[in-house]
């Protein structure tokens, strides 16, 4: 029921109007920022700091693996890693990290795990070379 005071017209359309806007603001903070579209290749993310030792691997008859000196890297910082004293940047979206620039610019990785990162082909087929965090006990 409608009170005497607001029953005339004019009154019950500015009530409904003013309604109308109410719910309609409140809607809308309800709803929050939209979010940002998905990055092609998958999440932006970063690799865990610390020393990456690469290796071929090895045989039956020798070692686990066959050290790569040339290809160690040190993740240093966000997105910043040092290599032979060069300092380069990398981009790791999903689960494909690419060496943008510095020594290793160029070199693609696919991360495996945590840790562990394996090279990667133009086409993404995998290599034999793996890179994996010296984690310290």
């Amino acid at each position: 029921m409608i009170p005497a005071a607001l029953s005339r017209r004019h009154g019950t359309v500015s009530i409904a109007a003013l309604a109308l806007a109410l719910g309609a603001i409140s809607t809308g903070a309800q709803a929050g920022p939209a979010k940002a579209p998905p990055v092609p290749g998958g999440r932006i993310d970063t690799l865990e700091q610390g020393a990456y030792a690469c290796e071929l691997p090895g045989d039956a008859g020798g070692l686990v693996g066959e050290p790569v000196p040339e290809f160690n890297f040190r993740i240093v910082n966000a997105s910043s890693y040092l290599a032979g004293g060069v300092r380069g940047s990398y981009l790791h979206t999903g689960t494909k990290v690419v060496m943008t620039g510095g020594k290793l610019k160029g070199l693609e990785f696919k991360r495996i795990s945590n840790g562990f990162l394996e090279k990667t082909g133009e086409t993404g087929e995998a290599g034999a070379m793996r890179c994996l965090l010296a984690r310290r006990k």
